[in-house]
């Protein structure tokens, strides 16, 4: 039996089945990607692959509804931030249909004192790419990806979760029904030994992964051995530090929409809550009446803040994680339960450094507070943790935001603001969170060849 398969989270009922890409189709996928680069993508200009990509952005926004209940079904994303998510994968691909040709023009060298003749820094594509993506954004991840390669002239090879074969399916589609050549974008339900024949083709040029550290760990070893660049992003355990704040109450509902967000299972969710003990007690009496009051819903109906977690593993998995904590010391707050996939919102205090759970990652809508006595404490527990992906600061002092976000290890930092990602903004981390940067000018400068043309 394929492990491809749509299995609706909300109910436990498997609706349908894909097969497994066999031997022969990932040998076909490796021919066709590279013959596409060979012949299409050097024979196109980015002007005219960013065409194609801006008919990708239009065909996402015709389909958006279909794309977003295709996901509602595949891993529980209540139905209005399926609808945002959609949208935003269209912004990023016109973002890069707008962008991309300006940002791949040539870079003039100014050559030293008394040399003659030009010096220009080319940039074009290296060739074929693998991209293996998760499951919890299943059209953002692809689109952040797939966008800024095809308009550079990268040809994809895509290998998605195993329970998102359906959005996989209709992304494809969308390549295709955009004017994608064959070989350009290509899905494939791949076995893991599988992936390791891509990464080890020499036609394949790099690997782009988003998803565990395990996950990571082992593409980025495979990778290494066949002299492969590698960009990824991997898991977050990200601060929200409050110093101060002239509206706790508006704080403490960025916190709340900062932890649900995607069901609490975003990489760059915010997870641990760090506050000045001065606003302690007020904020986590305010984050505990919000928490306990937000409940579940269907996720196929309008309205919902968060829906099921994406699987009964995912599930069963949290809630051990969460009994751990609480058996090491750890004091709930509100929630730790589940019923069926759904997980009740919850807040843990008094997790200490010899708690396992300090330094885990919840996927899930599960939040640790803490209290710190001063801004040196805040950056120091921010910054005791094997993960730097993202981080949020909120303060009324406009200095200490500055010197603040210097301070913490993270790839990025918001200040004063949460769900404030964009296309134009460069989306990555540091630690065991990761290497490369998607999106924004940086997120097309990862699998290019920067040609450097020196002419006397």
């Amino acid at each position: 039996m394929s492990k491809y398969a749509v299995t609706n989270p909300a109910t436990g009922e498997t609706l349908r089945s894909y097969a497994t890409a066999t031997d022969t189709d990932v040998t076909d996928a490796i021919d066709s990607a590279f013959n596409a680069y060979s012949g299409w993508s050097r024979s196109t200009t980015p002007a005219e692959r960013a065409a194609l990509i801006t008919k990708v952005a239009e065909l996402h926004r015709e389909r958006r509804q279909q794309l977003a209940e295709i996901i509602v079904r595949e891993m529980g994303k209540p139905i209005g931030d399926a609808l945002g998510e959609v949208d935003f994968s269209a912004d990023i691909y016109q973002y890069y249909a707008d962008n991309g040709p300006t940002l791949l023009a040539d870079e003039v060298i100014t050559l030293a004192e008394g040399s003659e003749g030009s010096a220009v820094i080319r940039k074009s594509a290296m060739g074929v790419l693998l991209g293996i993506m998760p499951w919890n954004f299943p059209y953002y991840q692809v689109a952040r990806f797939a966008g800024p390669n095809l308009v550079l002239g990268n040809t994809i090879l895509l290998k998605h979760a195993a329970q998102c074969p359906e959005s996989a399916a209709a992304i494809e589609q969308i390549f295709a029904d955009a004017g994608f050549p064959a070989g350009a974008y290509t899905n494939l339900y791949a076995t893991t030994e599988q992936v390791g024949t891509i990464i080890a083709d020499p036609r394949v040029q790099g690997i782009s992964l988003t998803g565990s550290e395990r996950a990571g760990a082992a593409v980025a070893e495979q990778a290494g051995r066949h002299l492969k660049k590698v960009v990824l992003e991997l898991g977050g355990s990200d601060p929200f530090i409050v110093l101060s704040t002239d509206d706790l109450d508006a704080t403490v509902q960025m916190a709340v929409d900062a932890r649900l967000d995607n069901s609490g299972q975003s990489c760059n969710g915010a997870k641990r809550f760090i506050v000045l003990d001065s606003l302690y007690d007020d904020f986590l009496r305010l984050f505990h009446e919000k928490m306990s009051s937000t409940g579940p819903s269907d996720p196929m109906v309008a309205g919902g803040t968060y829906g099921p977690l994406s699987s009964t593993s995912a599930a069963e998995g949290l809630e051990d994680q969460v009994s751990r904590a609480v058996a090491s010391g750890a004091t709930l707050v509100t929630g730790g339960t589940r019923d069926g996939n759904f997980f009740a919102p919850t807040v843990l205090a008094g997790v200490g450094p010899d708690n396992s759970a300090y330094y885990e990652e919840f996927f899930g809508p599960v939040a640790q507070v803490f209290s710190v006595r001063n801004e040196d404490e805040a950056v120091e527990l921010a910054n005791d943790t094997p993960f730097g992906l993202g981080s949020y600061l909120f303060t009324t002092d406009a200095a200490q935001a500055l010197r603040v976000a210097d301070r913490i290890e993270a790839g990025m930092v918001y200040v004063n603001c949460v769900l404030a990602d964009s296309p134009e903004l460069p989306f990555g981390g540091i630690k065991r969170s990761g290497s490369g940067r998607e999106l924004g000018t940086l997120g097309i400068d990862e699998f290019v060849n920067k040609k450097m043309i020196r002419i006397a």
